[in-house]
């Protein structure tokens, strides 16, 4: 990547890109936060240069520097890459840590957030904007769609499929040929043995419906 990087959001996992950026020798120009309580503080030496919706530092995407949404929140990541999307016609890059590893056959899209140690395995396919944390596994063939999240150390079995939205909780694990609904929720080391609906929450081991 020639171009250096302005990151949205300046919270969460702002300062972890910082680091997967900085572990790829990409230049980070600064971070744009939405909080003016933090516009002029400094991440690592990085400073907080003002609001995402700011034309004067969003003329710079795609001409002078490339863009990153570190948004946690899914509404407002997805409102950030809209806000790309059509304002800027470019859309956010990945964010991948060197200490990760990715099959030389797995799809990726654009604006993911892959950490360190993640293990992504053949065949898998993994959509757009997408926050995956330390040391989860991916295995083959899994499918993940846009705006899911998985916590570090999680396990994604084979053929699993996360639609759109899903979350999926630290050290959680989903076994083979699973289904996780849009926008569903599992939590932290639960184990998932059966398909999971759209919008539903579940929790444990096996994991249940929590009403």
């Amino acid at each position: 990547m020639e171009k250096p990087v302005i990151i949205f959001g300046a919270k969460g996992i702002a300062h972890p890109a910082l680091e997967i950026f900085n572990s790829n020798n990409v230049v980070v120009y600064g971070f744009l936060d939405e909080d003016e309580k933090i516009h002029g503080a400094e991440i690592n030496t990085v400073s907080v240069l003002g609001n995402p919706e700011d034309d004067g530092f969003l003329k710079l995407i795609g001409q002078k520097t490339e863009a990153f949404v570190a948004e946690e929140n899914p509404k407002y990541r997805k409102f950030l890459v809209e806000l790309l999307n059509d304002r800027r016609k470019v859309q956010p890059v990945n964010a991948i840590h060197q200490r990760s590893y990715i099959s030389t056959d797995a799809i990726i899209g654009h604006g993911n957030f892959i950490n360190a140690n993640v293990n992504i395995g053949a065949g898998v396919e993994i959509g757009s904007h997408c926050i995956i944390n330390s040391a989860a596994v991916i295995e083959h063939k899994a499918k993940l769609g846009d705006f899911v999240q998985i916590g570090a150390g999680s396990v994604i079995n084979s053929d699993v499929i996360i639609e759109e939205g899903a979350f999926i909780g630290s050290g959680a694990t989903i076994v083979s040929g699973v289904t996780i609904g849009k926008n569903a929720r599992v939590g932290a080391g639960s184990v998932v043995i059966a398909t999971v609906g759209s919008n539903e929450t579940v929790f444990g081991n096996p994991a249940a419906k929590v009403k």
